[in-house]
């Protein structure tokens, strides 16, 4: 780390040198003549609050005297966040980050920075991709103090800690490690620190998904989600005071939750604004449409190559009209027709893809079956399938049932009935080698390591008090909080 030296000129010119502001246009460098001293200011033109810093600079022009930098900082910047550092590398990554880094002729080896960023965003808006139909309606943004602001808005503790990482790199994204001191493990938050300090990324360009791919690099042949992720405050707040931990991305309005297990998806927001039978019924009809996603069309091509053997009474399943097309290849087609049609959704203008998607669908289903593509008991099944994927929010885990139903088909067209069960062995290896940040716990938890009460709380909404970690205050506390009718 590159110290700030005793002469004003050698530091001004080694910040123009490093930040280069004669090549950029928004890298401002604005000088001030304080009485017979001169301060020089490095700012970003639309991150730092163009107001304040007016204000600030009209009010430096009236000085007779600055100081040191330590003393100029404590009587002369009137502002709520102000540091003091002697080090280069600290000045350049504030004024690259929005800050107003400031230089005085009178400040020795030291730079006075001004916290006044203000970056563009967007409103705290409820997330696209996970709307309830009952309680709050913000949701994360890509900055990352007001997702921090969220949080705290919703746990007035002092235990909430936000634990603050800058990652380096060429992005040089800030990171921080929310947790509840006390009710997280701290081993497990001691080895995410460590973790965090150790890891040095080219560049997060892409977010929460760069920095999950530096924290658990990818095994390519295992889909299954290594992180969990979410996108509502109240959702965060309360995965923090059941013991878990978060990783809040600047630039990201994902939030990680760890550790994660793979059934931790069967349960979301939405079940816990509505009365505990009515939560626990929508878990468990998650879990059975995603059980139903993987094994359904592979299950239905197995019995279609035994249906001589098949009882009367099982006879609807075999199609009347088979179509042109072998059955297994119908499947195949139907698997990728569906994607094509949600990419192209994805990329239509809002307006229309409401349209494209029903429309689309229904005339190519319909003329696949008038010329024999496929048979109308595919696109039956098919749709099933795809209804019932979309009981799961998780994008990254709908892919991964989607590529597991898929193995299974191809399978059970090789080793028919051994197929299936070759298929269900191998998806159980999957999950169980599927590398995540657990900790001590496994990707099945709660059911390895077994724990009865948490596997509990994960297939049934159960009432808040029966499982809800309540604070012990002291009885002073406790006194003290009746005493000012709190």
């Amino acid at each position: 780390m590159q110290k700030l030296t005793n002469s004003f000129e050698d530091n001004v010119r080694y910040m123009d040198k490093t930040l280069r502001v004669d090549k950029s246009f928004d890298l401002i460098r604005r000088e001030l003549l304080v009485g017979r001293e001169r301060l020089v200011l490095y700012y970003i033109d639309g991150f730092v609050k163009d107001l304040v810093m007016s204000r600030l600079m009209q009010y430096f022009l009236t000085l007779k005297e600055m100081g040191d930098a330590d003393t100029f900082a404590a009587k002369h910047i009137p502002y709520v966040e102000v540091d003091v550092t002697d080090s280069f590398d600290t000045a350049t990554l504030f004024a690259l980050s929005g800050a107003a880094v400031v230089f005085g002729s009178t400040f020795g080896g030291k730079a006075v920075v001004i916290d006044a960023r203000e970056y563009p965003a967007r409103e705290t808006a409820e997330p696209e991709s996970d709307k309830v139909m009952q309680g709050a309606k913000d949701g994360f943004v890509e900055t990352l103090i007001f997702n921090t602001a969220l949080i705290r808005r919703r746990i007035r503790d002092p235990r909430l800690t936000m634990h603050y990482h800058n990652l380096g790199g060429s992005s040089a994204t800030d990171v921080v490690l929310c947790y509840m001191d006390g009710i997280a493990d701290p081993a497990y938050v001691e080895e995410l620190k460590t973790l965090l300090a150790k890891v040095r990324p080219r560049s997060l360009t892409l977010g929460y998904q760069s920095l999950a791919e530096v924290l658990v690099p990818r095994r390519w042949y295992n889909p299954f989600p290594k992180i969990r992720t979410v996108e509502r405050p109240d959702a965060a707040a309360a995965q923090l005071m059941e013991g878990s931990v978060l990783i809040l991305c600047d630039t990201s309005p994902r939030v990680m939750v760890l550790p994660t297990s793979l059934l931790d998806y069967i349960q979301e927001t939405d079940d816990y604004y509505f009365p505990p039978l009515t939560g626990s019924y929508q878990r468990i009809i998650r879990l059975l449409a995603s059980i139903g996603t993987v094994f359904l069309t592979p299950l239905w091509y197995l019995l279609l190559r035994h249906a001589a053997i098949l009882p009367a009474r099982w006879s609807f399943i075999v199609p009347e009209e088979a179509g042109v097309l072998p059955i297994f290849l119908q499947l195949l087609l139907a698997e990728l027709a569906i994607d094509a049609l949600k990419l192209a959704s994805m990329n239509t203008p809002s307006m229309l893809s409401n349209s494209l998607s029903i429309i689309g669908g229904l005339i190519l289903g319909d003329l696949a079956v008038t010329v024999g593509w496929l048979s109308p008991d595919v696109i039956l099944y098919m749709a099933i399938v795809a209804i019932g994927s979309f009981s799961q929010k998780s994008q990254e885990l709908t892919y991964a049932q989607k590529f597991m139903r898929m193995m299974l088909l191809v399978l059970v067209g090789v080793l028919d009935v051994w197929g299936l069960l070759a298929g269900a062995v191998l998806i159980l290896v999957f999950v169980l080698t599927n590398r995540t940040l657990g900790g001590k716990r496994g990707y099945l938890y709660p059911l390895i390591p077994f724990d009865g009460k948490a596997l509990a709380r994960l297939f049934f909404r159960l009432r808040k008090r029966d499982f809800e970690t309540v604070p012990v205050h002291s009885s002073s506390d406790s006194d003290a909080h009746r005493e000012g009718g709190v």
